[in-house]
């Protein structure tokens, strides 16, 4: 399924990749991972990746997506050395301008005090090793903010377009996803990483239909 706007077309391949196809042909992908992908498409021009985790760092995803001459943008956290690629360093807090796309890169965790750690109460995602990602795209903004909790910093960012994952336990679940993306303030939510696995099942039906509530259009794609 695919989901357009304003001459953007958005395609979820699964779990929390997404791939972006601009009017004129440029194709976008982030966090692409191979386990929910079909085939080879190598069609990428540019490939992004937010963190390490092996569900969006993925070498065998980013060569299965990209095409020869790609360009790979990743977290500079991450280390890149099993990937047989050149390789743009992404910053923790700043913007970069990767083959044409305006990239302002955004912390993103998991609040240590909140409820998204694990048994011995430490953050699923903690400070500096995530990022979220606002890519301007023919005068489009999209963010898509990672796996992350809804900090007080997110306050300030709008979008056009909001992609925000909603499954819960390692990320924010779809209550908060639904507050967050009302201080976006997009046009279009397009919610991902959710119903992969058991630990991040949700209701994307009542995620919709509280936001459409507010007249913030939902996609589930």
């Amino acid at each position: 399924m695919s989901v357009e706007y304003a001459g953007l077309r958005f395609e979820r391949p699964g779990h929390a990749t997404v791939r972006i196809e601009t009017e004129d042909g440029t194709v976008v992908y982030v966090d692409p991972w191979s386990e929910l992908l079909e085939g080879e498409p190598s069609d990428a021009d540019v490939v992004f990746v937010t963190h390490d985790d092996f569900d969006h760092y993925d070498p065998d995803g980013i060569e299965a997506v990209a095409s020869t001459g790609a360009t790979i943008a990743v977290y500079e956290a991450v280390d890149t050395s099993d990937l047989d690629r050149d390789v743009v360093d992404l910053p923790y807090d700043g913007e970069r301008t990767v083959d044409g796309i305006d990239v302002r890169t955004v912390p993103a965790f998991n609040e240590p005090t909140g409820t998204h750690v694990d048994d011995d109460g430490d953050p699923f995602h903690d400070e500096r090793e995530v990022i979220g990602l606002v890519l301007a795209l023919e005068g489009v903004e999209v963010y898509y903010p990672s796996d992350t909790d809804f900090l007080d910093h997110h306050e300030s960012i709008s979008a056009d377009v909001f992609v925000p994952p909603i499954g819960g336990h390692y990320t924010m679940d779809r209550n908060e996803a639904a507050a967050f993306s009302r201080s976006v303030g997009p046009d279009l939510v397009l919610p991902v990483h959710y119903d992969t696995f058991e630990a991040i099942e949700t209701d994307v039906e009542a995620f919709t239909d509280d936001l459409e509530a507010d007249g913030i259009s939902v996609e589930a794609f």
